[in-house]
C-alpha cells in the first residue's frame, strides 16, 4: 500500500481549512485516511504559529515507514526541518506577465526608485541672502546724471 502525507480539505466555501493526513495514494482527497497528523489554515497570516500545526513524532514515524509527502506538505515539513527543504521548480515562461504588464511593472519600479532617490537626496539648504546696501538718494542722482551725459 503506497502511503501519502497530503492535505484533506475542509472548511466552508471560500474559507478553506486543511487537515494533514496519512492516506492510501488511491483514496480520494477528502476520503478515507489512516491518521491525521496536523492541520493547515491558510486564512491565518504567514507569521502565525497556528497556520501550520504538525504532530512531529507521528510524521517522523510515517516517513520512516515510507510515506511520501506531497509538494505542499513537503514545504511544510522542510520549514519545520523534519525533511530536507524541497527544491522549488521555477515558474514556467508561459505564465510570465505579458508585454504590457511588464511595461507597467517597469514604470512602477522606475517611479518607486525615483521617489526613493528624491527622498534620499539631501534637501538643498537655503543659502543666506547677501544683503546689498541700499543706495543713498545722492548716489542715485549721480548715476542718473552720468547716464544722461553719456547718452548726449
Amino acid at each position: 500500500m503506497a502511503l501519502k502525507i497530503r492535505l484533506a480539505r475542509g472548511g466552508a466555501k471560500k474559507r478553506p481549512f486543511y487537515q494533514i493526513v496519512v492516506a492510501d495514494a488511491r483514496s480520494p482527497r477528502d476520503g478515507r485516511f489512516v491518521e491525521k497528523v496536523g492541520t493547515y489554515n491558510p486564512m491565518l497570516p504567514n507569521e502565525s504559529q497556528e497556520r501550520v500545526r504538525l504532530n512531529e513524532d507521528r510524521i517522523k514515524h510515517w516517513l520512516s515507514v515510507g510515506a511520501q509527502p506531497t509538494d505542499r506538505v513537503a514545504l511544510f515539513l522542510g520549514k519545520a526541518k523534519l525533511i530536507e527543504m524541497p527544491v522549488m521548480q521555477p515558474t514556467p515562461i508561459k505564465s510570465a506577465p505579458k508585454a504590457k504588464a511588464q511595461e507597467r511593472l517597469k514604470e512602477a519600479e522606475e517611479a518607486r526608485k525615483a521617489a526613493q532617490e528624491a527622498a534620499a537626496a539631501p534637501a538643498p539648504t537655503p543659502q543666506p541672502e547677501v544683503e546689498v546696501p541700499a543706495e543713498t538718494p545722492a548716489e542715485v542722482e549721480v548715476a542718473a546724471d552720468a547716464e544722461v551725459e553719456a547718452s548726449a
